[in-house]
C-alpha cells in the first residue's frame, strides 16, 4: 500500500496570499488565478457569486464586515446577496485545490533549478530555497539564503567580532578604532625593538628598557637630544659646558622676565628701604639726645638762669622785682626749660611717625611685589610642566607616526610584492592561454589547415622586415606521433623573397620522439587553399633523409624545409579567391603510410 504524502497546512492554517505566477511550468489558465490578488490560488476558497479567491486574500477582504465582490462587478453581473462577501458565505473547494496542487512548477529564484508541482514546491522548497533572495537582519543587505553564513561571517559589515587579543566584542566597522584603544594590542618598543608589547603593559616597558630613548633632563632649557637611558649619564658628563651654557641663559632670561614683570625693581625698593630706616635710626638718636638734655641737673639749669639774669642793664633795670615764689629749685629750673623740649619732641614725633608710615607703605609694596613674583614664578613653573607635558605628548604622537609610517611601509612593501606576484600569475595565465589556443588548433591526424587572418597587414609588416616569417600552432601525425609545424614567409625568403610566398615544413621536438622511427620520411602535401573550391595551389615532396632537417631534433625545432617558390606573389595581388574577408587557409598533409 503506497504511502501518502502529506498534505500542506489545512486552509484554515494559510497565511500567505497566492502562488506567484513564474513558479507555474505550463500554460496559466484563468480558472487558476485568485479574483483579489491575482496570483495562482492556495486553498481556494469559492464565494456563492461563484469566483473563487485565496483562503487569506477572501478572510483578509471580510475582515472587516462583508464587502461587495470586485469580480462581480467587474464582469458586470453584480446581484445581491450572492454577491456580497461576508463570513459563512464560501467555501473550501478542494476539486480545484488539488487541480492546482498537481500542476508542474519551477523555482523563481534566479539559478535555482528546483522543479515539481506546486504542492511539492508549498511543501518542500517554498521558503527554503537556497538561491532565495532575503535581506540581511543586520546591514539589510539583500542576499541568498546559502550565501546568510558567510555574508555573516566575513562579509556583513555591521558584524561583530571578538578581539583577538583582548576578546571584547566590537563591531566590525570598529575595529581600527578598536585598535587605537586596545588594552592587548601588541606594540613594538623603539628602543630594543621587543614585540608583541600590550599596550597596558607599553608604558611600564619603556620605565624599565634601557635601550628606549628618552628626552635628556636638561631638555626645558634648551637640550634638545633625546639619548637612550642607559647612556643618559654619559651624555650629561659628555655636554656638560653645553647644559651650564643653557642653563645660564635660561636663568639670566627668567630674571629678564621678573624684572619686566614687577612695576619697580626688588633692587631699588631694598635700597630706599635701607636709607628709610638709617633716617630713622637718625631720627630715634635725635630724640634721644633731646629727651637726656631736657632731664638734666638743676644745678646746671640755675647757673644757667643766673647767668641769664646778670646782663647788661636795660631800660627797666631800676624797676623794682617781685619777689621769686617759694618753690622748689627742681620746679623752677623745670618749668624755665619745658617748652622748648615738649615742641621740639613734638615735632620730631610727628617726623618719626611719617617716616614710619613711609617705611611701613614701602615694606607693604615690598610684600605685594614678592606675592606678585611667587605667583608669576607658580605661573612660570605650571607652564614649564605644560610645555614638558606637551612635548611628551608630541613626541609620543611622533613615535606612533613613526610606527603608522612603518606599517604603512610594510604594507606598501606588501602590495608591491602582491603586486609582482599578480604580474607574474597573468603572464602565466597568458601562456596558459596561449597553450590552451595552441591545443584547440592541435591536431593528431597528420592534416592541419592554418587559418591566417589580417592577410594585408602582415604582409606589410613583412615587407617591412618587422615579422618576416610566422610559424604556425603545432600538429601531431598521432597523440604519440611526430611534432611538426608549419612556416610561411608572406613576402618570400631566399630566392623566392619579394616575389613569391614561401612556405616551409618544420619538424619540432616532441615528448615521443624517443619511441619513434627516425629520419623522418613521410610524404609532405602543402596547398594554398582556393576558398571556391576550384584550383587550389599544391606542392609537394618527400623528405630528403640525409638532411639535418628531418633527423631527430636535438633543439626545439629543426631546420625548416620546404618551397621557398611556393606560390607567386601576383596571384594574390587584385581579385583572387584564394584572400576572402582578408584571410588566407594553408593545408598541410602528411602521408601516415608505414607509420
Amino acid at each position: 500500500m503506497a504511502t501518502q504524502e502529506p498534505s500542506p497546512p489545512s486552509s484554515m492554517e494559510s497565511n500567505k496570499p497566492g502562488f506567484p505566477k513564474k513558479i507555474l511550468g505550463n500554460k496559466l489558465e484563468d480558472k487558476h488565478l485568485c479574483n483579489c490578488c491575482h496570483n495562482i490560488l492556495r486553498r481556494p476558497f469559492q464565494a456563492q457569486c461563484g469566483h473563487r479567491f485565496c483562503s487569506y486574500c477572501f478572510n483578509r477582504t471580510v475582515s472587516n464586515g462583508p464587502q461587495k465582490c470586485n469580480a462581480c462587478i467587474k464582469e458586470d453581473i453584480f446581484e445581491e446577496p450572492t454577491s456580497v462577501l461576508k463570513q459563512g458565505c464560501a467555501f473550501p473547494d478542494n476539486a480545484v485545490r488539488r487541480e492546482v496542487e498537481s500542476l508542474s512548477a519551477v523555482c523563481i529564484n534566479e539559478d535555482c533549478t528546483w522543479t515539481g508541482t506546486i504542492k511539492e514546491y508549498e511543501l518542500n522548497h517554498e521558503g527554503k530555497c537556497e538561491f532565495m533572495i532575503i535581506p540581511c537582519p543586520s546591514c539589510k543587505e539583500r542576499i541568498r539564503f546559502n550565501e546568510q553564513e558567510r555574508h555573516n561571517e566575513r562579509e556583513c559589515p555591521e558584524r561583530t567580532l571578538n578581539c583577538k587579543y583582548c576578546k571584547e566584542p566590537f563591531h566590525f566597522k570598529n575595529i581600527k578604532a578598536h585598535d587605537e584603544i586596545c588594552p592587548k594590542y601588541p606594540m613594538i618598543c623603539e628602543g630594543c625593538a621587543k614585540k608583541k608589547i600590550p599596550r597596558e603593559k607599553y608604558v611600564d616597558h619603556i620605565k624599565l628598557c634601557s635601550k628606549f630613548r628618552t628626552p635628556c633632563r636638561f631638555h626645558v632649557v634648551g637640550c634638545d637630544m633625546s639619548v637612550e637611558k642607559e647612556k643618559i649619564h654619559d651624555h650629561e658628563r659628555a655636554y656638560a659646558y653645553e647644559h651650564l651654557n643653557l642653563l645660564l641663559h635660561y636663568i639670566m632670561g627668567m630674571k629678564v622676565s621678573m624684572e619686566g614683570l614687577q612695576p619697580q625693581g626688588l633692587e631699588i625698593a631694598g635700597h630706599k628701604l635701607l636709607e628709610l630706616q638709617q633716617s630713622l635710626r637718625e631720627l630715634e638718636a635725635r630724640v634721644s639726645q633731646l629727651s637726656t638734655t631736657s632731664s638734666g641737673p638743676p644745678v646746671q639749669g640755675a647757673a644757667a638762669s643766673s647767668s641769664s639774669s646778670t646782663g647788661p642793664p636795660g631800660p627797666t633795670a631800676s624797676t623794682p622785682l617781685p619777689p621769686p615764689p617759694t618753690l622748689p629749685p627742681t620746679l623752677t629750673v623745670s618749668t624755665s626749660f619745658t617748652p622748648l623740649p615738649s615742641s621740639v619732641g613734638a615735632a620730631l614725633e610727628l617726623q618719626l611717625h611719617s617716616e614710619k608710615t613711609k617705611v611701613a607703605e614701602l615694606g607693604r609694596r615690598c610684600t605685594e611685589l614678592e606675592v606678585k613674583a611667587g605667583t608669576f614664578e607658580n605661573v612660570v613653573c605650571v607652564l614649564n610642566r605644560e610645555v614638558e607635558r606637551f612635548a611628551t605628548t608630541m613626541e609620543a604622537s611622533n613615535r606612533q607616526h613613526k610606527l603608522d609610517q612603518d606599517k604603512i611601509e610594510a604594507l606598501s612593501n606588501k602590495v608591491r610584492q602582491l603586486e609582482r606576484t599578480v604580474g607574474l600569475k597573468d603572464l602565466t595565465v597568458v601562456e596558459m592561454e596561449g597553450r590552451l589556443r595552441e591545443m584547440s588548433a592541435t591536431t593528431f591526424d597528420g592534416v592541419f589547415i592554418w587559418r591566417i587572418s589580417d592577410f594585408a597587414k602582415k604582409r606589410q609588416d613583412a615587407i617591412a622586415g618587422r615579422a618576416p616569417a610566422m610559424f604556425s600552432p603545432a600538429f601531431y601525425t598521432s597523440k604519440y606521433g611526430y611534432k611538426m609545424c608549419l612556416r610561411i614567409y608572406l613576402n618570400g625568403d631566399g630566392t623566392g623573397r619579394g616575389s613569391h610566398l614561401s612556405l616551409f615544413f618544420v619538424v619540432m621536438r616532441g615528448l615521443s620522439d624517443a619511441l619513434l622511427k627516425w629520419p623522418f620520411n613521410q610524404k609532405v602535401t602543402l596547398m594554398l587553399l582556393d576558398q571556391s573550391n576550384r584550383e587550389h595551389i599544391i606542392d609537394a615532396f618527400r623528405p630528403d633523409v640525409t638532411s639535418s632537417s628531418f633527423q631527430r631534433p636535438v633543439s626545439e625545432m629543426n631546420i625548416a624545409s620546404g618551397c621557398p617558390l611556393f606560390c607567386p606573389l601576383s596571384k594574390l595581388d587584385g581579385k583572387n579567391s584564394y584572400i576572402r574577408d582578408d584571410t588566407i587557409f594553408i593545408k598541410a598533409i602528411v602521408d601516415l603510410t608505414g607509420l
